[in-house]
């Protein structure tokens, strides 16, 4: 692979240089070459190249119809040609720029009309004996990858999108540095040296990543999914379709600049692989979740000391006449001060998500108005919707002296996205909202086994649809955001169904030896612990090797699990902690259900698993043998 670099330019900056751009990056791409384009299209040249991009190029192209000053191609083998040759050979150019092909006189306006500069050039009487004025050096030096991992609950697609990406630039024979920003924090940081030396920027995130420090830099985004299926593919992408982060054509530059622009944005939104509504929505829920967790852990300690101070009354610690004890406390400590605030910072950090800091404080005042109007979890993200985009508009229109634009982000912004946010929660929305919710509530409380049952098995299937994607998301943020509405049996059913995917898995690579690899064996155990854990991504890789037998297994395994959790009226008041949460007195009404439930879903998964999945031979010989030696 090459590492080559272009520029086109065309005398009235129009089309031809952005078509002649694209046509080589094409090209270059088809041939396995990493190849960086600047521009020249009016006052500036769009994505210029730096010094050190010119330095490390083993070859440069100029396809120019204006003359060109040269000089900081000094040095470089230079293949030229009209924006012409370009769009219409554009692989011949690559193939010359590379010398992997004989060089054919190329007509220039420039070669008529500039001067050729210092360079050395690629030029017809070079052909002539088979080579080229200054042959193109090969790169020696691996590139280098670095990235970001994130995903909402920071935890196990942020490592496995990490380990995804580092084994395909190894497989790829790169040198990659991926920082993991999972729940604890960023793990393996990037630093300003690494990030200066990088070739490309690999974003694999389900969440919003700040890029302010990759300006300059040439960045591919993408979701954690596809970079945990093969890694190796995403950064082939990424080397061939990032794009500069920073130097986008302003929003009032007309002309051929804005059609480019939006056709790489457009191209940069679908391979993101996650769409902006649910990345937004996923940033706020990955930083609700702590509030959440620590809230429901709280209530449901208060629930289990209440229960051994005061026995049976002990489901009663939340009342008044509790007042000052310890399980009082620390019920009031969960339910009004982290419960209160899980709201105002899922509304607040979607609005941040989607109009950076300026949006932060209108979505926090929304989301803690949908509370007061009673309008809950829905009345926050509408909020925070709402908040975000008001204020992104705000931040577009509203043009203000340079002297006075440190204002906007403190005052004005904030200020004005408040105001739109607060009276359209208070006077439009809040009360509609606050009545679906309400209704939605008592239809969930008034459900009878029947139909509580099947909307376990739905919320269930979701679980184990896409085990931490969207579809999983969805349904784990719909029965958390139920717990602030004292409705508890969704969330019961959601964790039952979510551990119910790699427990199956675990106990079949057990039972059914013969029907995993070796590596899928060992991987198995791993599978248990975080199935044990609530974390439903440790059947992600299973899943991944063989998704139609896997996934309708797993699927059906946590329907099962679902549907006897709300039919037998199981309640949870924790959203997290797997089966740790089983040991804390008064946590879960009706335990012993609720575990067969669990039981239940992980045997139906199992035994689906042994059916679905044949045999494989040479494992099928492996595991003879070691049955023979264990009884030998």
């Amino acid at each position: 692979m090459a590492k080559l670099v272009a520029v086109t330019a065309g005398p009235s900056g129009i089309a031809h240089t952005f078509m002649a751009a694209e046509a080589l990056r094409r090209a270059a791409q088809a041939a396995g070459h990493l190849l960086r384009v600047e521009t020249q299209a009016g006052a500036a040249p769009q994505d210029p190249l730096s010094a050190a991009e010119i330095a490390a190029a083993d070859a440069v192209i100029l396809v120019t119809d204006v003359p060109l000053d040269e000089a900081r191609f000094a040095g470089k083998t230079v293949v030229r040609g009209s924006t012409q040759d370009a769009i219409r050979r554009a692989p011949e150019l690559i193939a010359q720029a590379t010398g992997s092909a004989p060089v054919q006189p190329v007509t220039s306006t420039l070669a008529e009309t500039g001067a050729p500069g210092p360079a050395a050039t690629v030029s017809a009487a070079s052909a002539a004996t088979g080579t080229n004025a200054q042959s193109a050096p090969t790169s020696q030096a691996p590139l280098k990858v670095v990235g970001i991992t994130s995903c909402p609950t920071g935890i196990a697609h942020t490592f496995m999108a990490a380990e995804g990406l580092e084994g395909g630039a190894r497989a790829l024979g790169y040198q990659a540095k991926i920082e993991t920003q999972g729940s604890v924090g960023a793990g393996n940081a990037l630093t300003p040296q690494d990030i200066a030396e990088a070739d490309v920027v690999v974003i694999a995130a389900d969440t919003n990543v700040d890029l302010s420090r990759f300006a300059g830099k040439r960045v591919y985004q993408t979701g954690t999914k596809p970079a945990i299926k093969d890694g190796s593919a995403v950064i082939r992408t990424a080397l061939s379709d990032a794009q500069v982060y920073g130097s986008a054509p302003s929003a009032d530059a007309g002309g051929a600049g804005d059609y480019v622009a939006q056709a790489a944005s457009a191209k940069a939104a679908k391979n993101a692989g996650v769409p902006s509504f649910y990345k937004h929505l996923m940033t706020g829920v990955s930083h609700m979740l702590p509030f959440v967790v620590a809230g429901g852990l709280l209530i449901a300690l208060a629930f289990a000391i209440g229960s051994f101070q005061f026995g049976d009354q002990g489901i009663f610690i939340y009342e008044d006449r509790y007042a000052g004890t310890l399980g009082n406390t620390l019920f009031k400590i969960g339910a009004n001060g982290a419960f209160g605030l899980f709201v105002p910072v899922l509304a607040g950090f979607i609005a941040f998500s989607i109009a950076d800091r300026p949006g932060l404080a209108p979505g926090m005042v929304g989301g803690f108005l949908a509370g007061l109007t009673g309008s809950g979890f829905l009345g926050g993200i509408i909020a925070g919707f709402l908040a975000g985009y008001a204020v992104r508009w705000l931040t577009r229109n509203i043009r203000l002296p340079r002297t006075l634009e440190g204002l906007k982000p403190t005052l004005i912004l904030p200020l004005l996205g408040t105001l739109i946010v607060g009276l359209l929660m208070m006077l439009v929305i809040g009360r509609p909202v606050a009545a679906a919710l309400g209704a939605t509530t008592a239809w969930l409380q008034g459900l009878g086994n029947t139909s509580a049952g099947v909307l376990g098995a739905v919320l269930g299937s979701m679980m184990a649809f896409d085990m931490g994607g969207p579809i999983n998301k969805a349904a784990y943020t719909f029965s958390t955001g139920l717990l602030g509405e004292k409705v508890y049996g969704p969330i019961a059913a959601a964790m039952a169904a979510g551990m119910t995917p790699p427990l199956a898995l675990f106990l079949a690579t057990l039972v059914f030896r013969n029907r995993f690899t070796r590596d899928e064996v060992q991987a198995g155990k791993a599978a248990g612990v975080l199935g044990i854990s609530f974390i439903t991504e440790g059947a992600i890789p299973f899943a991944a090797r063989d998704p139609l037998r896997v996934i309708p297994a797993l699927i059906a395994g946590s329907a099962v699990a679902g549907a006897i959790s709300m039919a037998a009226g199981c309640l949870l008041r924790a959203p997290h902690g797997g089966i740790f949460v089983l040991f804390i007195p008064n946590a879960v009404t009706n335990l012993p259900m609720y575990i067969v439930a669990l039981v239940a879903g992980t045997l139906v998964s199992t035994a689906l698993l042994g059916v679905l999945k044949k045999p494989l031979p040479q494992e099928a010989a492996v595991v003879s043998q070691e049955t023979a030696a264990a009884t030998a």
